[in-house]
């Protein structure tokens, strides 16, 4: 029975309730690293080196300046004999992307994990089959999504998008869906979901679940949606 536990459910500005969008699939794969991870990790009763797998979306400072922390505090306090490997999934070029980032952070201190590998190919995981497809948002960031599957069972997280083609295609055979409600309706950005745009997409959609992260409101705030999207709350855990 998949467990989907959701760390985080703002978007980049935490608003308040909220912090950064971090989902955790199974306790041991976790979609981005924000810079808050290791503290949103442990207030979730999450020991940061029981992680096997980490999915990065794209290059936005709120998914991924947290993997430097991450690494540090295993390296030096969760897993300081470097026995359990991490699997860090990115599209080509990420490996660069992140060691200079660690570079940056941490001088000298990051550029001998033996245990960190990098995977750029779609592949399976604790069971779990895995692809990317690409989404729409900011183009420089270089965003995508995961699709994943096990037992049958279809889980999409589609990163920061707004509609595009590839979540049109995948909604419908998605048993869940984890889905960005990034900004309210008056903001005009093609790069994120607002709650009519989501509306409409659930409607199309009425077999599917969508629970909405990223969320641009208060926490205890919500918008009118259809029955089968939830917005999520820090500390939310599914089981399906």
């Amino acid at each position: 029975m998949p467990t989907i536990s959701f760390l985080g459910s703002g978007n980049a500005f935490c608003p308040s309730g909220r912090l950064h969008s971090l989902v955790l699939i199974e306790d041991t794969l976790l979609v981005d690293a924000p810079p808050t991870v290791v503290p949103q990790m442990r207030s979730h009763g999450v020991c940061p080196s029981q992680i096997t797998d980490l999915f990065i979306t794209h290059w936005h400072g709120d998914h991924i300046f947290g993997v430097p922390f991450l690494l540090l505090e295993r390296k030096w306090i969760s897993d300081r004999e470097g026995a359990n490997k991490l699997m860090i999934h990115s599209h080509l070029g990420g490996k660069d992307k992140l060691e200079q980032l660690c570079e940056l952070a941490y001088p000298e201190s990051l550029g001998d994990l033996q245990w960190v590998s990098y995977n750029t190919e779609h592949g399976e995981t604790k069971g779990w089959k895995f692809e990317r497809f690409e989404v729409c948002h900011n183009p420089i960031t270089e965003p995508y999504g995961y699709r994943f599957e096990k037992d049958g069972f279809i889980l999409v997280h589609c990163g920061d998008s707004g509609p595009c083609d590839n979540i049109e295609r995948l909604a419908p055979e998605a048993d869940v869906m984890i889905i960005e409600l990034g900004i309210p309706d008056y903001v005009d950005s093609p790069y994120h979901y607002t709650p009519s745009r989501l509306t409409d997409l659930a409607l199309r959609n009425p077999d599917t679940i969508f629970l909405a992260t990223h969320n641009f409101s208060n926490s205890g705030e919500s918008s009118e949606l259809p029955k089968n999207v939830i917005e999520v709350e820090d500390g939310d855990v599914f089981k399906y």
